[in-house]
């Protein structure tokens, strides 16, 4: 499930079909009767509420800019709760045709591609309305899959060493284990599949922000496909709250997961688990350990939302923004006041070209020589050569701009 281990080696068996009922994964929603309602309600308005408050509070030139490196950085927690370790810088430099000459390196780069892809493809709509559909999943894993070096589209069960080919886009075919969960068999997986479908997509606003946690569950749960289930089931929770919350792409709960990630197992692991007693909801599984989740995953959203808050204050960000402009003039990697044209891009949230020679000061050649510098290190992009200037956010110098963004690491 959530695990590389779970995820890429569950044990395998040949299929057929158990005659399993789609009432195993009762309850799908927290019922109008739970008495976990209240409170989970009121921290899925509070999300509702601060979303939309940080999103309103970014200049409008800034929001593309940062959705680019929460998808780096998306890409980084998700693949991280994998096993997979491939820094921000990495996958930039990936990005930009520079791989690794290591071959393992280089094939966690290209996986690194294709979440980004993939994402990108959602951030700009691709699911939107639809991201619980059975169809929205499989794309989903199509998309992914379809990118990902050969060698990374094999599954190995443990036991017998026998190695399956996963087929991008496809249910899978043969029954698993994931640990202790015995998955529903393979042939009821597209009925399983169309009663969640059923359930979630036919939820109001709220009720969809309170049930996205026991969706991402239930997937994962469902195990639809051979291998990849962890990171589906993160982007389907990812495009589901890009639509319900209008987020901008601006923030991202795999940050949070990973950081919590053996909390995250935990609860995954909990939510598995049957009914306890006559207390505990009227479903096949357990309500009380659903709810647990549905208030780690809403409380998690909220800390992420609050962490990027405080990278993204206006003053605090300009500081760290302009100390830093302040010591590459110092060392000579960058012009003379070019300072002040980051103030101004900051100030003004997007800088038409013919305007940097008044801020600058010093005529004409200077100030493309500034903006050339500032464009060079990647700090400035523009969408042609006389379109206005707007902010970038260079992986390489988000431990500078934005601390805590991900681990350091040298570019």
């Amino acid at each position: 499930m959530a695990s590389d281990k779970a995820d890429r080696k569950p044990d395998l068996k040949a299929a057929g079909d158990r005659g399993d009922l789609t009432t195993l994964m009762e309850p799908l929603v927290l019922g109008e009767g739970s008495r976990h309602r209240a409170e989970l309600t009121d921290l899925a308005l509070e999300l509702a509420q601060r979303s939309a408050g940080f999103r309103r509070s970014l200049p409008a030139s800034l929001l593309t800019s940062l959705a680019t490196l929460v998808r780096a950085m998306n890409c980084y927690y998700s693949n991280l709760i994998e096993g997979h370790d491939t820094h921000p810088v990495d996958i930039e430099r990936a990005l930009q045709g520079d791989y690794s000459r290591d071959p393992k390196k280089r094939d966690l780069q290209l996986e690194a591609q294709a979440h980004i892809a993939v994402q990108q493809w959602i951030d700009e709509g691709g699911v939107r309305g639809r991201a619980v559909t059975a169809n929205a999943i499989r794309e989903i894993h199509r998309r992914f899959c379809e990118l990902l070096p050969g060698d990374m589209l094999w599954v190995e069960n443990p036991d017998t060493h026998e190695r399956m080919q996963v087929t991008p886009g496809e249910l899978r075919q043969t029954d698993v284990r994931v640990g202790g969960h015995i998955a529903i068999s393979a042939p009821a997986v597209p009925r399983f599949l169309a009663r969640f479908e059923a359930v979630y997509s036919r939820l109001g606003k709220s009720e969809t922000i309170l049930a996205a946690p026991a969706a991402h569950h239930r997937l994962a749960w469902i195990h639809p496909l051979l291998d990849g289930n962890g990171r589906v089931a993160r982007l389907m929770s990812h495009a589901t709250l890009l639509d319900v919350l209008d987020t901008g792409a601006v923030w991202s709960v795999a940050r949070g997961l990973a950081r919590s990630v053996a909390t995250y197992k935990g609860h995954l692991a909990s939510c598995d688990q049957t009914r306890r007693n006559d207390l505990d909801g009227r479903g096949n599984l357990s309500e009380e350990a659903l709810a647990e989740f549905t208030r780690f995953f809403l409380t998690t959203c909220l800390d992420q939302v609050t962490f990027m808050e405080g990278l993204m204050q206006p003053d605090t960000l300009r500081a760290r923004i302009l100390l830093w402009a302040e010591e590459q003039v110092r060392l000579d990697r960058l012009p003379p006041r070019s300072g002040a044209i980051l103030e101004a891009v900051l100030y003004r949230g997007e800088l038409p070209r013919g305007d940097a020679a008044g801020i600058v000061g010093t005529g004409d050649r200077q100030a493309r020589r500034v903006v050339s510098g500032l464009i060079e290190h990647g700090v400035l992009i523009s969408e042609s050569s006389r379109a206005p200037l707007r902010l970038a956010f260079p992986a390489a110098l988000a431990s500078r701009w934005m601390p805590g963004l991900f681990p350091d690491r040298s570019p």
